[in-house]
């Protein structure tokens, strides 16, 4: 049997190796993993992930849409893509949809993690996507899935006949393999931001940049017109327009603004098979590389599940975020309390994040936009604001003395002890506090200890981030 890999054994394992690698682009790295159906995509998926949000299922193609989260992997961060298989179309040709698939995983990807089943041997659909992904620019790993026990282990070779370097043995289901796997990806990704260290005032960017995310059809182009008081992008009645992330440069009233306009995000089983699929993955990185989102909804569909999703991947990322009710102009007029009602709705749909701002706005007729557009302002110096490190220890004190932590019941560490509290960076503020050992804090205290920075300092509407580190 397949003993599980000790993580420390793999320390320099393919140091020497020459890969192609990732360049920084100043976005995250997305890592896209790719194969035909039923061969334990999700599995791995939800195994780096540590956590089941991809639905696992003996059923060939119960994937049917893109699932994407942001990783931590000692230190990595990136975007993973659980992607659908490859599936039988009547009116297609198996060679067809390969390119298709492949396409979709090469149009964004930085790294592309190609898994095959050795249950099943090497087929003939596993040499067509090999072939494609080998004549492209971008780093290929295999990993030959289901490997969990000695025979299987033995029949992995067979997977070397595709020609591509990277290989590796893996059993999602086991855990057996994954460290290794994650090793080879790190190693493509470009190298780690440095750990928030005490130093000098960080500078603030001249350029604030805003992307415009939400699901379909709910004027997202339009709003992008009214805030440009020109048509520079497509608008239409047919959902889906937008296909790519636009960059737009403007100044407005002195502020420059980089404005990023992108496709819309459908709902779990509602993403098209093609180019917008891949288009997803692309307001995914425009949310990613921007500093505040604006989450565009529809009047009529005040917080929808998917608005929460995207709402939940900013605030994943750190990033501001600003409710857009748009059309509005659509609500019935002489109606009493409207926008105490909406305003409610969005945040008990949002409660994770119920501190964002919410604007209401009709694209259509340019109403509410320099309401919303000066929200953004306003978040913009909120997320950039830098406190003097002798205020936040008076403020230390002052909570420490309010309410000392709790002692951790079983634990040897005992009672937390903070010694120091400094901000490290802005965009989001982040604060770095000195601890005895930072296993202690506990999740109600470190709920408190933002609570008590955001009420002194006046962080109303911005995510901020609390780093602990033993001293």
């Amino acid at each position: 049997m397949v003993q599980q890999t000790d993580p420390e054994s793999l320390d320099g394992l393919i140091d020497d190796l020459e890969l192609p690698g990732v360049a920084t682009t100043g976005k995250q790295p997305v890592v896209a993993i790719v194969g035909r159906p039923n061969v334990g995509k999700s599995s791995l998926f939800n195994r780096i992930v540590s956590r089941r949000q991809a639905i696992v299922s003996e059923v060939a193609g119960t994937t049917r849409d893109r699932l994407m989260t942001e990783v931590v992997w000692e230190q990595h961060r990136f975007i993973m893509v659980d992607t659908g298989g490859l599936e039988s179309d009547p009116e297609g040709t198996i060679r067809q949809l390969v390119q298709d698939q492949a396409d979709m995983a090469l149009a964004d990807a930085d790294v592309i993690v190609f898994i095959t089943d050795v249950a099943d041997g090497l087929t003939p659909t596993d040499q067509e996507i090999a072939d494609r992904l080998r004549r492209t620019n971008k780093p290929v790993i295999l990993a030959v899935n289901k490997v969990d026990n000695d025979n299987r282990e033995l029949s992995a070779a067979e997977f070397y006949q595709l020609g591509l370097p990277q290989t590796v043995p893996i059993s999602a289901y086991h855990n057996y393999g994954i460290y290794d796997l994650m090793e080879r990806i790190t190693s493509l990704l470009p190298a780690p931001d440095p750990e928030p260290f005490e130093g000098e005032e960080t500078p603030v960017p001249e350029r604030l940049r805003l992307s415009i995310v939400g699901r379909t059809n709910v004027g997202k182009s339009m709003l992008l017109n009214a805030v440009l008081g020109e048509e520079r992008s497509i608008v239409s009645d047919v959902a889906g327009t937008t296909r790519d992330a636009l960059d737009t440069q403007i100044d407005y009233h002195g502020q420059a603004i980089t404005l990023i306009d992108t496709a819309g995000i459908r709902r779990p089983g509602k993403v098209e098979r093609g180019i917008e699929k891949y288009s997803v993955i692309r307001a995914v990185n425009a949310v990613d590389r921007s500093d505040i989102t604006l989450l565009v909804t529809d009047a009529s569909e005040l917080a929808t599940a998917q608005d929460a999703h995207i709402a939940g991947l900013a605030w994943d990322m750190c990033r501001g975020v600003i409710v857009v009710v748009n059309k509005w102009d659509l609500m019935p007029e002489g109606r009493r309390h409207a926008m105490e009602n909406a305003i409610y709705r969005v945040q008990e749909r949002l409660h994770f994040m119920s501190y964002i701002p919410i604007c209401f706005t009709s694209a259509l007729y340019g109403q509410g936009i320099d309401d919303m557009m000066q929200a953004a302002r306003s978040l913009w110096l909120e997320r950039t604001r830098w406190i003097p490190g002798r205020q936040l220890q008076y403020l230390l004190a002052d909570a420490l003395t309010a309410h000392e932590p709790p002692s951790v019941k079983g634990h040897r560490g005992g009672r937390l002890r903070i010694n120091r509290i400094t901000q490290v960076g802005i965009n989001p503020p982040t604060f770095l506090f000195t601890v005895n050992n930072s296993q202690l804090i506990h999740f109600t205290y470190r709920r408190y200890l933002e609570n008590q920075i955001r009420e002194r300092f006046g962080f109303a509407h911005t995510h901020l981030r609390l780093v602990f580190r033993a001293q």
